[in-house]
């Protein structure tokens, strides 16, 4: 388990392995029958996570069934630090955009169980572990970005002040993502910077993977004032950090990024949607769908796709998805999807869609937002 924690901070086929590691070693200590131990190696896996959307989900759903039965066994009069790990590895592992058979409420239970057992025990590592959970948890609805920069700053000073350095760069790519929602590139890209410098003393290259896409985001931001980049050289951006993270291991993060991003720099710039037929959407297909057929004139089934359109998952890219169906609803004067839309967007009024994930941006919601209302009440 002590290999597997180290390989899954060095990405690409060592995270792979890291990962089919991590449940071979829990599926061979339940089958010794020895509960502490099994409570042990589930929960000695704190490896910070960034990310909403797992890159294995029958893996991490294996993972939370075993941490589930083994606090049942526990019992609630159970060891104190190992029910605090496991409920802590339940939250970290039920994200919210795959784990549809986990019901939502029992992550977040376990997120803010797992946070008040490790208050209790004044351990700073085991709350920086359940702090990440309360973290992943954290994406109830839009607009909740200033409560994951209090998560990230809380997460950022235990490990200052405990000199866990893993945790540190999981505080600042927290604070990266917050800020960068909330437009605030200056200090976005001085947690990029800061998680930079910590990555090259823990040898985790995956950091500079994530920075790259900020990077590339900020460009992207910024190729709309005068004297900007152009677009053309924030695509260009986009596409060297689409080639860093090919091989990083995270397919989770990956699937779909590139064309999404490509889309939000084209929003930007009030151009319509890309569509070569090479890009792959991934998990973000059913939102962009309508916005691709309307570029080909496909109108009907445009609207037909639209009407079909489900609820974003509740992850980093969910203010995007609400922002993309306004835009597919007020292009085709749909009244009742656009009043949706704007009701799940007005407490995310002030942030940036997309930017939640560091890595791209679709442009204000407030204009999003705008458009939606204006739509909504045309009738």
């Amino acid at each position: 388990m002590d290999l597997a924690r180290t390989f899954a901070l060095a990405g690409g086929d060592a995270l792979v392995h890291s990962r089919r590691d991590r449940l071979a070693a829990i599926q061979a200590a339940e089958r010794t029958g020895d509960l502490s131990l099994t409570a042990r190696i589930i929960g000695a896996y704190d490896v910070p996570a960034i990310w909403s959307r797992a890159d294995d989900p029958e893996q991490s759903r294996a993972v939370v069934a075993a941490a589930e039965r083994t606090l049942t066994a526990l019992g609630p009069e159970g060891p104190a630090d190992l029910r605090a790990r496991l409920l802590a590895t339940v939250a970290v592992e039920s994200r919210s955009a795959d784990l549809s058979g986990t019901e939502p409420k029992h992550a977040q239970q376990a997120a803010l169980q797992a946070e008040a057992l490790a208050r209790d025990l004044a351990d700073p590592a085991l709350l920086a572990f359940a702090l990440n959970g309360v973290f992943l948890q954290s994406f109830t609805r839009p607009g909740l970005a200033a409560v994951r920069d209090r998560i990230g700053a809380e997460i950022l000073d235990l490990a200052t002040r405990h000199e866990l350095p893993n945790f540190a760069v999981l505080g600042r790519l927290v604070r990266l993502q917050s800020a960068s929602a909330l437009g605030d590139l200056d200090a976005a890209t001085s947690h990029a910077n800061a998680a930079n410098q910590l990555a090259a003393t823990t040898e985790a290259p995956l950091v500079s993977v994530l920075t790259r896409w900020f990077r590339a985001r900020a460009t992207a931001a910024r190729s709309t004032e005068p004297g900007g980049p152009t677009a053309a050289t924030a695509a260009a951006h986009y596409r060297a950090a689409e080639s860093a993270l090919q091989t990083a291991g995270m397919p989770g993060l990956h699937r779909g990024l590139f064309p999404l991003a490509l889309l939000g720099l084209r929003l930007l710039h009030d151009r319509p949607a890309p569509t070569d037929p090479h890009l792959d959407w991934g998990p973000y297909r059913p939102w962009t769908r309508s916005l691709v057929l309307l570029t080909q004139d496909r109108i009907e089934e445009a609207r037909a796709t639209l009407a079909a359109v489900p609820e974003p998952p509740r992850d980093h890219m969910q203010e995007a998805m609400w922002c993309l169906t306004a835009r597919a609803a007020v292009r085709l004067d749909e009244r009742g999807i656009a009043a949706r839309a704007a009701a799940a967007l007005r407490d995310a009024r002030a942030e940036h869609a997309g930017a939640a994930s560091g890595m791209l941006t679709l442009g204000p919601v407030a204009r999003y937002l705008a458009e939606a209302e204006a739509c909504a009440g045309a009738g």
